[in-house]
């Protein structure tokens, strides 16, 4: 009852309010500020502010309010250590599509010179140069041969 007085206040103060400013000539705020006031009036007779006086002063919707909030705190504890666990979704997505393609060489074969390196999708780290420089351009080539077992 006393905030539906209160309201009422407010809207016919801003009301006159309005009045004085279009006295004075500035008709576009005027009506701005009777837009303004007459917005406390709506929701007195909309019933807003009843049923907002009924719930704040309600233990049950204040129950439920926290009950909302219990519900939003999983779901964003859930979700930060989905995250931390899983990395970020293209790593996951990646992780889920090697899980499912079956591998092209046998269990016991060395690892394929060319493909997926074991780093996670990442290249590999650059090769540092060996400090001589006199017979190395075929070091690189017997290494490889080496690898591969030729």
């Amino acid at each position: 009852m006393i905030a539906e007085t209160v309201c009422s206040a407010v809207a016919a103060a801003g009301l006159g309010i309005a009045v004085v400013t279009a006295y004075r000539k500035r008709y576009l705020t005027a009506t701005r500020i009777a837009a303004y006031a007459l917005v406390p009036l709506g929701l007195v007779m909309a019933g807003v502010v009843e049923w907002l006086a009924d719930t704040a002063f309600s233990p049950v919707a204040w129950t439920g309010f926290g009950v909302l909030g219990l519900s939003w705190l999983m779901f964003a504890t859930t979700r930060t250590v989905e995250r931390r666990r899983g990395g970020t979704r293209k790593e996951r997505k990646a992780a889920a599509r090697e899980a499912s393609v079956p591998a092209a060489t046998s269990p016991g074969a060395s690892a394929p010179a060319l493909g997926q390196t074991s780093t996670g999708g990442r290249s590999p780290a650059p090769r540092q140069k060996p400090a001589a420089q006199g017979d190395d351009d075929f070091s690189d080539i017997e290494a490889i041969l080496k690898k591969h077992g030729i």
